[in-house]
């Protein structure tokens, strides 16, 4: 079986990749990924408030001299990150050394400023793509939707003019037209796009009355908002996607690979059963689709997006309408 798939521009086995997550902070971890079948490995983002730490540390001393105490408390702690940024590239370099397979670093932030310099070095580094993660959460009145779109297309500019490696943009599905935002990102010369971002909602704790921050991994049932997009977009822009978030599953992949997917990068899954669901969930992929008359994985690729579908409106309105009347009307009530 022919699990072949093309992700920016890279010829890939199969498309499961390791995802950004703790794991490439250990080397071991990264090389036993390989061994058991990983296509990909995708770096953690290197933030850009890690990045003008050390400056702003400078210029809060510089400013307070007499309080340096309280100038330092006001930055943020270098201590709250894994990898600094010298430490991140460091641990890149490693990466590159230590496996064959393709390494995504990623840089993550909200503004067109200079610590988009760091995509020179990460592709200095080795680097053979990198990701833009747009992730923010609007909070401004006066920001409207589409500063804040040009700023991350802005943003992708800058950094394909700072370096020759592929760029997939990480989004959020919060917008109030991601098709015409994505459309826009591939005007900018991005190279692929990978759906989504996730939103880690805070709580609040009600004895300590204070805002909780609480790590949930992703189930299947967050797939099916990726799905609507990846077969939307992909029948209508000439670019890479990854998929990122609730593929736990064999069925999962080849939902994500109908309506759209080249790539699946897999965290929650890895982190709650181990990196052996590598090999496990490539051997199901190809027994599922064996067993239902495909000759290829390239096959299946796009045959439910947007423009093969055979009833297209499913993903619009009549979808809506037709969830709402799902649900079962009650049984009659007992005496």
């Amino acid at each position: 079986m022919d699990l072949t798939t093309r992700y920016l521009g890279f010829t890939l086995p199969h498309p499961l990749m390791l995802g950004a997550s703790p794991l490439v902070d250990d080397l071991g971890a990264v090389r036993r990924a390989e061994d058991l079948g990983a296509a990909a490995v995708v770096m953690h983002s290197l933030f850009e408030e890690q990045i003008t730490h050390d400056r702003q540390v400078g210029e809060q001393v510089a400013r307070h001299e007499e309080s340096f105490a309280e100038a330092i408390y006001f930055t943020p702690h270098r201590g709250e990150f894994e990898l600094g940024p010298d430490e991140y590239l460091e641990q890149l370099r490693r990466i590159k050394d230590a496996v064959k397979i393709p390494v995504i670093a990623s840089l993550n932030g909200t503004t067109n400023s200079g610590w988009l310099e760091y995509a020179r070095l990460i592709d200095q580094a080795g680097a053979d793509a990198l990701e833009l993660n747009a992730y923010r959460v609007a909070t401004d009145p006066n920001e409207s939707g589409d500063s804040i779109e040009k700023t991350t297309a802005d943003m992708l500019s800058s950094v394909k003019a700072r370096t020759q490696l592929p760029v997939a943009v990480k989004l959020s599905p919060y917008h109030t037209s991601l098709a015409h935002f994505a459309r826009r990102l591939e005007s900018a010369r991005a190279d692929g796009l990978v759906l989504f971002n996730r939103f880690y909602q805070p709580d609040i704790d009600l004895d300590e009355l204070e805002v909780a921050h609480r790590l949930e991994l992703s189930t299947s049932a967050d797939i099916l908002l990726r799905l609507r997009w990846l077969a939307i977009l992909s029948a209508q822009l000439n670019l890479s996607f990854a998929v990122s978030g609730g593929v736990h599953s064999v069925e999962d992949i080849v939902k994500v690979v109908m309506t759209g997917a080249d790539g699946v990068q897999l965290v929650s899954e890895i982190l709650k059963h181990g990196l052996h669901r590598f090999a496990e969930l490539r051997s199901g992929l190809e027994h599922w689709l064996e067993s239902h008359g495909y000759h290829s994985l390239d096959q299946a690729r796009r045959s439910m997006n947007l423009a093969n579908c055979p009833d297209p409106k499913v993903y619009e309105r009549t979808s809506y309408m037709r969830t709402l009347n799902s649900w079962p009307p009650p049984g009659p009530q007992s005496g």
